[in-house]
């Protein structure tokens, strides 16, 4: 789906912790690529706790820090983990940067509400037993090992000091989320009386993994792949509503939470590259989900940019069109690349667009072909009927009014919360 700030400014572009700290030495982080940065360490077996997709510096609906950067600048970031452990680190990745990214200092802290922490609760963070780090053009790199308790469900704040100019900053555009900025050296304050500056996006940090969980040795994290939709677009700003949070709070509700990462991109599409909503799903599959550590499931739902990103409403012009045979085969080549990693796929139907600047006839008659391929193909090891799930029953090719954010494209929250409904959490 694509994306925007405020569901996408509707009129103009409706389309879219408690941390409980020890102090035991650091494992060595690994650097280079995302692979290799991802990899094992003598701690024990880490898995993605937490994640966001990487983009490419734009600004497709109004400004934002990413193709300026930083520069003595303190950027504090607030994620939600869905795993807990005994140790964590986090993930730092310049994939879309063209010079070395130096981060002079980064912490973490148990989160106390907008741009502040618990006293007494920050922790620095190393890389190789060194407080400072390098991040290599196109590189991505894990922090040392934090040795704190974390439980699902549970928020994290890191705050990164980025002293030198940074130049244009890999980033998540669509974070519904609250990011926060200062002047200056502010890594270490409990206090948000600094961070007058806020935005909607994440920056550089791309994952936050844990070990020494009671599922950590069970390889029974959830990727939820896809676009805007997955993305979390049309939900409240701060508060977890996007489907994948939605279902990582059914799973912990039965007592045995798992992992779920969030790889949606808002804008996305399976076949075509973007100029600002990332590379086609098939070539980022590999580099987003396929270096996910503890993962056996992942969830498509992905195709309605590929078959309305066409139109000339598209941010950044239209992209070439797609026929659903096309966007089928990319999908077949999403469950390729699954399968050879392992791992179970769910297929999902695209939900409704009536009423979107994506409705037009050609545009639903592909959306219910390609529907009807997913739910009859049996290319799956399991489907998901998202569309019924969210659709009006007096009319099915439009969301439910109570589930629609206003855009007619986005479900609101409780849309999102319909969505994790729809899955069968033993199917997963």
């Amino acid at each position: 789906m694509t994306t925007g700030t405020s569901t996408l400014r509707r009129a103009g572009i409706a389309l879219l912790a408690t941390l409980t700290l020890a102090t035991v030495p650091a494992t060595a982080a690994t650097a280079d690529s995302a692979t290799a940065g991802r990899s094992a360490t003598a701690a024990g077996a880490w898995h993605g706790a937490w994640a966001a997709s990487p983009q490419a510096p734009a600004a497709p609906f109004g400004p934002n820090w990413s193709q300026q950067g930083f520069a003595d600048q303190t950027v504090r970031q607030i994620v939600r983990v869905t795993a807990g452990g005994t140790r964590a680190r986090i993930e730092l990745t310049n994939r879309y940067g063209t010079t070395p990214l130096r981060v002079t200092g980064a912490t973490v802290a148990r989160t106390a509400g907008g741009g502040a922490v618990e006293p007494g609760s920050v922790r620095a963070l190393t890389f190789g037993g060194r407080g400072a780090v390098t991040v290599p053009a196109g590189g991505t790199l894990l922090s040392d090992g934090v040795p704190f308790r974390t439980k699902a469900l549970e928020s994290v704040t890191v705050t990164l000091y980025l002293a030198g100019p940074t130049g244009p900053a890999t980033f998540h555009h669509m974070a519904s989320a609250t990011s926060y900025r200062a002047s200056g050296d502010h890594r270490a304050d409990a206090s948000g009386a600094a961070f007058t500056e806020t935005g909607t996006s994440w920056y550089y940090l791309s994952g936050v993994e844990v070990s020494g969980g009671p599922r950590t040795a069970r390889r029974d994290g959830i990727v939820a792949f896809g676009d805007s939709i997955t993305d979390g677009v049309g939900s409240t700003t701060d508060a977890d509503n996007r489907y994948p949070d939605e279902l990582a709070e059914r799973l912990a509700a039965t007592g045995r939470p798992r992992a779920v990462l969030n790889h949606g991109i808002g804008g996305n599409q399976v076949v075509n590259d973007t100029t600002w909503a990332g590379e086609a799903g098939v070539v980022r599959f590999r580099k987003d989900v396929l270096t996910e550590k503890g993962v056996g499931t992942v969830i498509l739902l992905e195709g309605i940019n590929d078959i309305g990103g066409s139109t000339p409403a598209f941010p950044g012009g239209p992209t070439p069109e797609v026929s659903v045979n096309r966007l089928v085969e990319g999908h077949r080549a999403l469950i390729r690349q699954a399968h050879a990693h392992g791992l179970k796929v769910v297929g999902a139907t695209l939900t409704p667009i009536k009423g979107s600047f994506y409705d037009t006839p050609e545009n639903e008659a592909k959306r219910e072909a390609f529907n009807a391929w997913v739910r009859t193909s049996g290319a799956y090891d399991a489907v998901v009927d998202l569309d019924r799930a969210v659709a009006d029953p007096a009319d099915p090719d439009r969301i439910l009014p109570a589930y629609d954010s206003g855009d007619h494209l986005h479900p609101g929250d409780a849309g999102y919360r319909a969505m994790a409904e729809a899955l069968d959490l033993d199917a997963l």
